[in-house]
């Protein structure tokens, strides 16, 4: 019932559970002294003592009251305290794991499956933690206290008492694996709904395009059908389970209240029996907060081992060396995603500190898997990844990303002004430097007229076209001024004269800049002083656009493809004017 890779967890927050467990150990001995103050009460009423007698069981009384009022508020902050540091620690970890796994994300989770385990993962997780841990400990404490102080007041109703109290962690355990693969489905089918949801509302105008809404919103609704069905099974398990605790505690209490009525029908002292029948409750009460904790603690612990996931997948491993220069160098390098199939087949290639070098080829040749070759987001099964002479494992990430930029079709533009969208790149860069950025990329007068430098980007560029926002993205990694650009089919879906501008700008880039241009157009990469064709994981043909052509090999035939398609399609469209 304790896992203890989620206690690994807490670090040094164990103390909480510790403070917790010891004042509600406390909190015990204050209601059993309120209990046997009221007991000796009633004794003197009976007897018909004097009223100074009743000064000492009140007195006392009152300082137990006092004391379980303190308890139980110091249980209450201690708590608190516990699932605010432990939030606070594990999403601090869990987004310090993101930024170690670099520019990839991670394998154990999709992007809603990792928001909601970030979330309301790490809050029910707080409530294993803060609720269910601290109760854990004190019920197996707990019962043993008053078997102590019960034991020489009557032994026989002690020990029917804590005999009968197993019963509910045995009741627990019993359905503790039924309720692992429960509660394990429940987060399944929880992440899985907001999966789709989330794919269907970032997806919606092409769903409404193709006129597939329909058979999304009935995908939407098997989905949240499944995740009903499986809430019904754990609402139903923790029913089922409540009512056994409930039998098991209440019976075991009845028997130790009949035990102790019938030592007073043989001759025992009825005050005591009394106290044993007052205290008969308090034996069972700590497992069974216990165990309507168990099932909170049950859905913590499934979030809890999907965050686990996280914090363990594997990081691209980096060194403390600085990067010293700016050339790169790929040598004998293979890769597989999955280890099935290799992506990269002994793959070499030189990016030197100047100069623009692409790489094209066929959709699927490897061409963006060089990219995460370069930028460290993987790293080779084989072979070697080299930047200024140095091994990609030798050198450390903030040293190597100081100095590298990465534009690609899909980079992210801030729901921010075009001012802090710049501050990302540079934080103290000057407005004369933002507008000499976005004059290079033909985009100062848009600004200056929709507002300056303090019109707001909607979310991911959507109040600008597509031209423009890569054409902003590229303005943004200028200012940044790197050494090393990487251009990840940059100019992807834009329009002719912002791909004109685009290209334009990384060619001056690259007389002083190395510029790495993946490409699948291969008109834009005719100036590059050096060209890899790859096909099928592997470097089939290098050199000059010129050499190329003048070989005849393949990257020849594709270039005159795309040239005969471009120029047919150029000539259609003048005929139909």
């Amino acid at each position: 019932m304790i896992d203890k890779d989620l206690l690994s967890l807490l670090g040094g927050e164990r103390k909480y559970v510790a403070y917790s467990v010891i004042a509600m150990i406390a909190g015990l001995f204050a209601n059993t002294g309120i209990t046997a103050c009221i007991c000796c009460a009633i004794g003197f009423a009976a007897d018909g003592a004097a009223a100074v007698k009743y000064l000492a069981p009140a007195l006392i009384a009152v300082v137990c009251i006092a004391l379980r009022f303190c308890v139980t508020k110091a249980t209450s902050e201690f708590r608190n305290a516990l699932g605010a540091h432990v939030k606070k620690d594990l999403r601090h970890r869990t987004y310090d794991k993101m930024l170690r796994l670099g520019v990839r994300s991670s394998d154990s989770a999709t992007m809603a499956g990792m928001t909601q385990v970030g979330v309301e993962g790490i809050e029910q997780l707080d409530l294993y933690y803060s609720t269910y841990l601290p109760q854990f400990f004190y019920s197996m404490i707990a019962p043993f206290i008053l078997f102590a102080i019960c034991v020489p007041i009557d032994w026989r109703t002690a020990v029917m008492l804590i005999a009968c109290v197993p019963l509910i962690p045995v009741s627990i355990v019993a359905v503790s694996k039924y309720a692992k693969r429960i509660f394990a489905k429940y987060w399944g089918k929880y992440t899985s709904m907001g999966d789709v949801f989330l794919d269907s509302v970032q997806g919606l105008k092409e769903l409404k395009i193709f006129k597939a809404d329909a058979a999304r919103h009935e995908r939407i609704n098997a989905s949240a059908e499944e995740f009903r069905k499986i809430t019904m099974k754990v609402l139903v398990m923790q029913l089922a389970s409540t009512t056994i605790m409930d039998l098991v505690a209440y019976g075991g209490a009845g028997a130790g209240i009949a035990l102790a009525i019938s030592g007073v029908m043989n001759g025992a002292d009825p005050i005591k029996a009394l106290f044993l029948v007052l205290v008969a409750v308090e034996f069972f009460l700590p497992l069974r907060s216990l165990g309507s904790a168990f099932h909170v603690a049950m859905n913590g612990a499934s979030a809890g081992r999907k965050i686990l996931d996280i914090l363990k997948a594997p990081e691209p491993e980096w060194g403390n060396g600085e990067v010293e220069g700016a050339d790169v160098e790929l040598s004998d390098v293979t890769f597989s995603y999955d280890g099935k199939r290799d992506v990269l087949k002994h793959v070499s290639a030189t990016f030197p500190k100047t100069g623009m070098t692409a790489i094209v080829g066929e959709s699927g040749c490897g061409k963006s898997t060089v990219v995460n070759m370069i930028s460290g987001a993987y790293r080779p099964q084989s072979g070697e990844v080299r930047i200024g002479g140095k091994r990609t494992d030798e050198i450390s990430r903030a040293s190597w990303y100081g100095r590298l930029a990465i534009v690609s079709y899909n980079t992210y533009i801030f729901n921010e002004s075009v001012r802090a969208n710049f501050r990302l790149a540079k934080p103290n860069v000057a407005d004369e430097e933002i507008y000499a950025s976005l004059e290079k990329v033909c985009l100062a007068e848009f600004v200056r007229e929709a507002g300056g430098l303090d019109k707001v980007i909607a979310e991911d560029g959507g109040n600008i076209s597509g031209g423009q926002k890569q054409r902003l993205a590229l303005a943004v990694n200028l200012v940044a001024d790197k050494d090393v650009y990487v251009f990840d089919e940059a100019t992807s879906n834009i329009d002719g004269d912002s791909e004109k501008i685009i290209m334009d700008n990384i060619c001056d880039l690259a007389k002083s800049k190395n510029v790495i241009v993946i490409s699948h157009r291969l008109a834009n990469v005719v100036r590059a002083n050096n060209i890899c064709f790859m096909r099928d994981g592997y470097v089939a043909e290098s050199g000059t656009h010129a050499q190329l052509l003048a070989e005849g090999g393949e990257y020849a035939k594709l270039f005159n493809t795309q040239k005969a398609l471009e120029e047919g399609y150029l000539g259609e469209g003048k005929g139909n004017e």
